[in-house]
C-alpha cells in the first residue's frame, strides 16, 4: 500500500519538492548553462519513450524498449540530475535525490507488478530480452501523435518553467548580491572619511574608548559634588 501510495502520489510530492528546490536553489548563468542542457537531453529520452509507449495495450518492445525496461524514468533521472547542476546547491541536489529514489522505486515496483498481472509471461519474456528480439513491433517508428496522447508535453512545458524560474532567481539573488556589495563598500568609504585624518587634519578622528570615559566619570563627579554642596 505504500509502494501504491508513493506511485500515485509521485507527481504531487513533486509540486512540493519543487517549491523547496526553488527556494534552496543559488543558480547562476553557468550552472544553468549546464544543468538544464543536461535535462533537455534526459527529456530528450523522455520524449522519444513517449511516442513508442502504448500503455495498457502490449509489452512496448520498441524505441528505448528495446534497451531498457523503463525509458520514462531513465530520462526522469536524467532530468534530475540537470536541475541538481543548474541550482548549484547541495542541499537540492540531496533533495532530488531523495525525490528520485523513493518515488522511481515505487513508481517501478507497482508498474512491473501490473504488467505481470496484465500481461503474463509476455513481460517475463520481454524482461529476460526474448520478446524484444523476436517481436515483429521492435522496430515500429516514433510517433509525435502517440507522444502526445501520452501528456508527454507536460513535462516538456515543466522543463521550460523550470528554466525560466531558475532565471528569475538567479537574475534576484545576483542583484540582492550587488546591492548587498554596493552597500558594503559606501559603508566603508564612509567609515574611512569619518575616522581617518586628511592631509589636511580636517576630518574628525574618534575619540579613544579610555578617554570618553575618563571625561563622563569626571562629569559625574562634578555633578555630584555640586549636589553635596
Amino acid at each position: 500500500m505504500l509502494i501504491a501510495g508513493l506511485a500515485r502520489l509521485r507527481v504531487a510530492l513533486g509540486f512540493v519538492f519543487g517549491a523547496l528546490v526553488l527556494v534552496l536553489a543559488r543558480p547562476n548563468v553557468a550552472s544553468i548553462a549546464i544543468g538544464m542542457s543536461v535535462a533537455a537531453s534526459g527529456e530528450a529520452i523522455r520524449f522519444w519513450a513517449a511516442g513508442h509507449l502504448q500503455k495498457s495495450r502490449e509489452v512496448t518492445v520498441s524505441g528505448p524498449y528495446r534497451w531498457t525496461a523503463h525509458p520514462l524514468y531513465v530520462g526522469s533521472s536524467v532530468m534530475g540530475v540537470g536541475l541538481a547542476i543548474a541550482c548549484a546547491s547541495v542541499p537540492v541536489a540531496v533533495l532530488i535525490a531523495v525525490y528520485l529514489v523513493t518515488t522511481l522505486t515505487a513508481a517501478i515496483s507497482s508498474e512491473e507488478a501490473y504488467l505481470r498481472r496484465t500481461f503474463g509471461e509476455q513481460y517475463d519474456l520481454y524482461r529476460r530480452g526474448v520478446a524484444a528480439k523476436r517481436a515483429s513491433g521492435s522496430r515500429r517508428r516514433f510517433s509525435l501523435a502517440q507522444a502526445m496522447e501520452n501528456r508527454e508535453y507536460r513535462a516538456v512545458i515543466g522543463l521550460v518553467l523550470a528554466l525560466l524560474l531558475l532565471l528569475l532567481k538567479a537574475r534576484y539573488t545576483g542583484l540582492f548580491w550587488q546591492t548587498a556589495n554596493r552597500a558594503r563598500a559606501v559603508s566603508s568609504v564612509v567609515e574611512h572619511r569619518l575616522y581617518t585624518p586628511a592631509v589636511t587634519g580636517s576630518n574628525p578622528v574618534p575619540p579613544k574608548p579610555e578617554l570618553v570615559n575618563s571625561r563622563i566619570g569626571a562629569l559625574v563627579n562634578a555633578i555630584t559634588n555640586s549636589m553635596i554642596r
